[in-house]
Order: structure tokens, then C-alpha cells, then sequence
């Protein structure tokens, strides 16, 4: 089996992670949502995602987007890290 280049890695990874990051912030507003207030996960998000208001169109957008972005920003340093600390391993 081949060892995929790095720039391939990092793009699934990165699409991986900006999948797994956006669903789970949709998971979140719907949660908000369908719970009473002191339920809300939106003050978590709120300090992460820059833009993201509770309840608002743009807000909502800001933070869809801030969390897709999250998983590329973590594919371009994860992927490589990775690789260089795994150097030495053998298969």
C-alpha cells in the first residue's frame, strides 16, 4: 500500500475534520434549539467563533463557517506534525 503524499492527507483530513466540526455546531444550534435555555451550548462556541450570535442569520453563518475553517486550520498543522513525529515507525 502506498503512502499517501502529504497534500492528500491533509485534504481529507481536512474535509474530515471540517465535516465533523460543522455537523457538530448544527447538532448544537438544534440542541439550543429544541432545550430550554440552560441547556445551551451556544456560550461555548460564542469565545470560538468569531462573528457567531445566538439566534441570528449572520451569526449562524459566521459560525458554520468558523467551523468549517476550524478543520482545515487543524488538517494543515495536524498532518504534518503527524508525519514528522512518526517518522522513525515502521509498518
Amino acid at each position: 500500500m502506498q503512502n499517501p503524499t502529504i497534500g492528500r492527507q491533509i485534504i481529507r483530513w481536512g474535509w474530515t475534520l471540517s465535516v465533523f466540526i460543522l455537523i457538530s455546531f448544527l447538532v448544537c444550534i438544534a440542541f439550543g434549539l429544541l432545550m430550554p435555555g440552560r441547556f445551551h451550548m451556544h456560550e461555548a462556541w460564542a469565545p470560538l467563533l468569531p462573528g457567531f450570535d445566538w439566534l441570528t442569520w449572520p451569526g449562524f453563518i459566521a459560525g458554520a463557517v468558523g467551523s468549517f475553517l476550524y478543520g482545515w486550520y487543524i488538517a494543515i498543522l495536524i498532518v504534518p506534525l503527524y508525519r514528522f513525529f512518526g517518522r522513525g515507525e515502521t509498518s
